[in-house]
């Protein structure tokens, strides 16, 4: 995937969650249809940590449960690097399980700041948000 599309209000949405929940990491889906998000699926993360963050097995699957009950498709993984990096970790990389863009959040000056990432053998490269 070149590019992930998503609405301004879809990217307010995953800088709320994950703000509310700083210094804490914070994780969600992506549900949509080929590179066009169609909806923020907020998922806790199990981990209660500053530097990773597991997906709340339940809350996955009732995401994943809903995707599939609309239609839709997982196409993105989000999470927070409150402190950063804005880029992936080494434990992103290791853990990147779906073939999906991965979007992480980092604060850089006060300010959240949103990049996409495509992760697969062990290697990253970035992908550019559309935001309409």
């Amino acid at each position: 995937m070149q590019s992930l599309t998503l609405t301004k209000e879809q990217l307010q949405k995953m800088i709320a969650h994950v703000d509310s929940h700083a210094p804490l990491e914070a994780c969600g889906l992506l549900a949509g249809l080929d590179s066009k998000v169609e909806s923020v699926l907020e998922v806790t993360n199990q981990a209660q940590s500053e530097v990773r963050y597991v997906m709340d097995p339940i809350d996955q699957l009732k995401s994943f449960e809903w995707i599939e009950s609309n239609g839709l498709q997982l196409i993105g993984i989000f999470h927070s690097h409150p402190t950063g990096p804005e880029t992936v970790s080494p434990t992103d990389i290791a853990q990147a399980a779906y073939a999906v863009v991965h979007v992480i959040l980092a604060r850089v000056d006060g300010l959240w700041r949103a990049r996409g990432f495509w992760m697969e053998d062990g290697k990253y490269r970035e992908v550019a948000l559309q935001i309409i």
